[in-house]
């Protein structure tokens, strides 16, 4: 009896030690459609090559794949999630039947049924019968067409595929030319690119492909368009080896066969490296069903088995390792293939955007992929060694577009602070960190705002050094401030560990600037105390529930103002304060929540809160910071339940290359991290037991006692490391460092149990309880004025104006009238006593006329008056302005770079202005930049002038 319970348990326990699919969890359509913008295809975690689908709906399809439209390719390389416009979509196949005669025209195909896709494996059914099945490695893909019978059977290679913008922004990419070389079942070549949402400058990939069609050889034919976008013809025939700026291609005709597989590689580096990129890692003879295996334990091993737990819910099994799926979709990894420089160093791309993933993501990340995490920092310093900058956003290897503030800066106090140090070069890192917050990046002119930079860095900095607030001549100057002060508060952290006393005092003074644009008179919805824009003039008025079009040249990006004056994390005593104490505090939270306050979030709603955004991501835990633990579980379990599901509709809004799913997997693990500090707010976990694997043997157990996902959530006690806590947060020391254990007891109702300190505010030298009006005193600063009232001013003094210059007319008029009849009467009076002379002289005598002394003196009175007069209305010339001659030119005859323009005070808009010009003499040594030199720079002071001549 005993010997057979024992042989149970050995085989229970043989049955539990075996590993487990976890990818049987991961629905990789979730959140596909309803503005999710997921990728549906195949990839391993952080992955080169993304090969899946690209279809063709009249809009923007910006991961390629959407469930409606037409197949118009299968391509090598996508994003995941994003939005703005679309990227990639490059490198493309897409099968055909029959004799195909012009190559480009028409060539797509409609979807017969909903593909079929999970982890490492894709399908696709065609209209016209063609079965299309993926797979792939990091850096090839994997094609198998199943061709219906008793048709020719074709494969259409064109490189000037990509996945267009439809929004008329002007980011559409663009294929700039390239060159293909076609044998029996080969390809390879190459193709350039350009544009996309980053706005990227020309980039190229090489590509290396091979047909298998068994005992059928190809016929193949190349073609060349009339230009980049035609599907007219220039050639289409057998010709081997095809270049040009035109779009081109090959059709491999495979006569009747009907199944035929394709291997693919890229590469940024060479064709020869995309040959052994695909010969590598996908060899001849390779099947998918192997490919589809490999992926799979792949994503097991090094993600979906961070997170174990004994949870048998499938809809939340599916929820947490969907999510956890597509956080490790992005970035990717391109060590080795970094075209712009060599180096030893990690090189990572496709981040989109640090703005979208600092708050959540790279936190995850850290304890996920420690490994990976610290290569990521040091792929940051090193592309700011290489290019100036670190990226705060990045694609085909090129900085942008940045949304707000350098938040790279963010990430990195977030790795310095939670003891991340191995290979980096914290010296080289702090430097980055400093160029963003002291260096104003040259303006990339982008057309959604031309104000400053959305390449890199701060764009906004000089508005910020000179002011200590960001007025409207710059776009989004709302968002930038908070952001800035949050970036600002990340070099103290820095500087502090790094032992730089001064530095620490400067940037975390600098941190609290947000406070400038803060408002105490500014009110909504019976609470006082907002984030406005400010100019020189004093506070713009604001209305809270409005952002305007909440866009790049709006005082607010992505959300309300109501939002970003919560954002203020680092400094949340202070912003508790300045919201009239914690009371307040909780009752301001409260209506972030209350429904139908605005008809902007309609689908959620109409909260404030807007769960599909990420400046609202910190708001539903802010509460711990005021005693109400209990709330902050309330409301973010709601979200959570309220927004996701694992389904292809299942997220808030885009996924922002896994930013919404990382929300999510905190809130089902009972975490929340504080960006940039070591602080995690505790809130309520979903599983009865939950444990993440730290590496290195070390983990962090999770336990739950008398809860459920439905009702029984809120906390009634913890013990963190089996000591009875009364705290609603933990740092990273206590339970991640060295592993830990986190035991919760759960309940149906709140109970008091944070009794203990505050989470940190690091930032602030006031209590929550301070009075406010101390802090940021009412009326210090004046409300500027408002446009009506600008307006109805301005028209005042043209109307005053207008008066003034009729009265001048009159009167200038009135003294031409007296000239010219004093002209007339001494002229009149000068010829009479001419005349008069003339007769005395004949008649020879003197005594009745004039003497010609007298004469001569009315001749000469005239005369002075007539040269005072001419004088009075006489233009001077300019005794500073050079002849045409003398005045400095460049080649193309402009004036040159040296000559500045002088003008005063800016005259009525109906007077003609004067411009005055002086020269100065050309520097002899070149003025320092502000950035290095480069051949496209442009010297900031020449280019303002030009401007101000242009406007002239």
């Amino acid at each position: 009896m005993y010997f057979s319970a024992s042989l149970i348990g050995l085989f229970l326990a043989a049955v539990r030690a075996e590993p487990i699919d976890l990818t049987q969890y991961v629905l990789t359509d979730t959140g596909e459609s309803n503005g999710g913008n997921t990728f549906a295809g195949v990839s391993l975690p952080f992955g080169m090559v993304k090969l899946g689908p690209d279809m063709f709906f009249g809009a923007d399809a910006y991961s390629g794949d959407v469930t409606i439209g037409n197949f118009t390719g299968f391509s090598m390389m996508h994003e995941s999630g994003t939005g703005g416009a679309p990227k990639y979509g490059v490198v493309s196949q897409m099968p055909v039947l029959g004799n195909i005669t012009e190559p480009l025209a028409n060539l797509n195909d409609t979807r017969v049924r909903p593909d079929i896709t999970s982890v490492g494996y894709y399908k696709a059914a065609l209209g016209s019968g063609i079965t299309v099945e993926l797979g792939a490695t990091s850096r090839a893909g994997y094609y198998q067409y199943t061709f219906p019978t008793s048709n020719q059977s074709n494969v259409v290679v064109d490189i000037s595929h990509v996945l267009p913008s439809y929004r008329g922004q002007g980011l559409s990419q663009r294929y700039l030319g390239g060159e293909i070389s076609t044998s029996s079942n080969h390809y390879e070549g190459h193709a350039d690119y350009d544009n996309g949402w980053n706005r990227a400058p020309l980039w190229t990939i090489f590509f290396c492909g091979y047909f298998d069609s068994g005992d059928t050889p190809s016929i193949v034919n190349t073609f060349v368009g009339q230009n980049d976008n035609t599907s007219q013809l220039v050639d289409y025939n057998t010709t081997s080896t095809v270049n040009s700026t035109a779009r081109l291609g090959a059709v491999f005709n495979f006569g009747n066969a009907t199944n035929i597989t394709s291997r693919v590689g890229i590469s940024f580096i060479s064709t020869a490296q995309a040959c052994d990129n695909v010969n590598t890692q996908i060899p001849a003879g390779t099947t998918l069903a192997t490919l589809t295996s490999n992926a799979k334990q792949v994503w097991n091993d090094e993600v979906l088995s961070k997170v174990t737990t004994t949870e048998s819910n499938l809809s939340n099994l599916q929820l947490l390792y969907s999510s956890m799926y597509f956080m490790h979709l992005l970035p990717s990894n391109r060590t080795g293939e970094n075209p712009l420089w060599t180096s030893a160093e990690p090189y990572y791309d496709d981040t989109f955007t640090t703005w979208d993933l600092f708050r959540c993501t790279f936190a995850l990340l850290q304890i996920f992929q420690p490994s990976m995490y610290e290569e990521y920092i040091r792929s940051l310093i090193n592309i700011f060694q290489n290019e100036g900058y670190m990226p705060d956003a990045r694609s085909s290897n090129f900085n942008g577009a940045s949304q707000g503030g350098s938040n790279s800066d963010n990430i990195m106090a977030d790795a310095y602070v939670k003891g991340v140090r191995g290979a980096v070069n914290w010296t080289a890192g702090y430097e980055a960190m400093q160029k963003n917050a002291e260096v104003t990046p040259l303006n990339n002119n982008d057309p959604r705002d031309l104000s400053s930079s959305t390449k890199e860095g701060r764009g906004a900095l000089p508005d910020w050094l000179e002011l200590g607030y960001i007025t409207p001549k710059y776009g989004r100057a709302v968002t930038r401030a908070v952001e800035y002060s949050v970036n600002d508060f990340a070099l103290s952290q820095v500087a502090a560990g790094l032992g730089k006393s001064a530095d620490v005092t400067r940037y975390l003074n600098r941190s609290r600037n947000w406070r400038n644009h803060w408002n105490p008179e500014a009110t909504s919805l019976n609470f006082s105390g907002f984030l406005v824009p400010r100019s020189i003039e004093g506070y713009i008025e604001q209305d809270p529930l409005q952002c305007g079009g909440c866009y790049w040249g709006d005082a607010y990006y992505e959300a309300l103002p109501w939002e970003y004056s919560f954002n203020a994390q680092h400094d949340i005593n202070t912003l508790i304060a300045l919201s009239g104490g914690p009371e307040t505090f909780v009752n301001r939270l409260e209506m972030m929540f209350t429904p139908n306050i605005t008809a902007r979030n309609a689908p959620f709603n109409s909260t404030i809160f807007n769960p599909g955004n990420e400046p609202s991501f910190n708001t539903p835990y802010l509460y711990n910071y005021v005693g109400r633990q209990d709330l902050s579980v309330k409301r973010s379990r709601f979200i959570a339940k309220s927004y996701y599901s694992p389904t292809p509709g299942g997220l808030p809004g885009n996924s922002d290359a896994g930013a919404m799913e990382s929300w999510l997997l905190w809130n089902m693990l009972g975490l929340y991290p504080m960006v940039g500090q070591t602080t995690f707010l505790i809130g309520s976990p979903w599983f009865a037991n939950t444990s993440i694997s730290l590496g290195a043997g070390k983990a962090l157990t999770m336990t739950t006692t008398g809860g459920s996902n439905d009702s029984s959530y809120y906390v009634q006690s913890l013990r963190v490391n089996g000591k009875k806590w009364t705290q609603s947060w933990v740092t990273w020391d206590d339970i991640f460092a060295n592993g830990g254990t986190m035991n919760f007891v759960l309940g149906p109702v709140p109970a008091n149990w944070t009794t203990g300190p505050s989470p940190p505010s690091p930032a602030s030298e006031h209590s929550q309880y301070t009075n406010g009006s101390t802090i940021v005193q009412p009326g210090t600063v004046p409300m500027a004025p408002l446009a009506a009232t600008l307006a109805k001013e301005a028209h005042r003094r043209k109307i005053m104006r207008d008066v003034a210059l009729g009265v001048m007319g009159f009167v200038l008029l009135g003294l031409l009238a007296m000239v010219g009849w004093l002209w007339w009467y001494w002229t009149r009076r000068a010829k009479r006593a001419t005349a008069e002379q003339g007769t005395d002289q004949e008649k020879g005598t003197t005594g009745a006329g004039k003497s010609p002394r007298k004469i001569e003196g009315l001749k000469a009175l005239l005369l002075e008056s007539r040269h005072r007069l001419m004088n009075l209305f006489k233009k001077k010339p300019c005794p500073l302005l050079p002849t045409k001659e003398e005045r400095p030119k460049t080649a193309d005859g402009s004036i040159g770079g040296d000559t500045f323009v002088d003008i005063e005070a800016e005259p009525p808009i109906s007077e003609k202005k004067e411009l005055r010009i002086s020269v100065l003499e050309a520097f002899v040594d070149e003025p320092e930049p502000t950035e290095p030199w480069t051949p496209r720079g442009t010297n900031r002071r020449i280019h303002e002038i030009a401007n101000e001549r242009t406007e002239l």
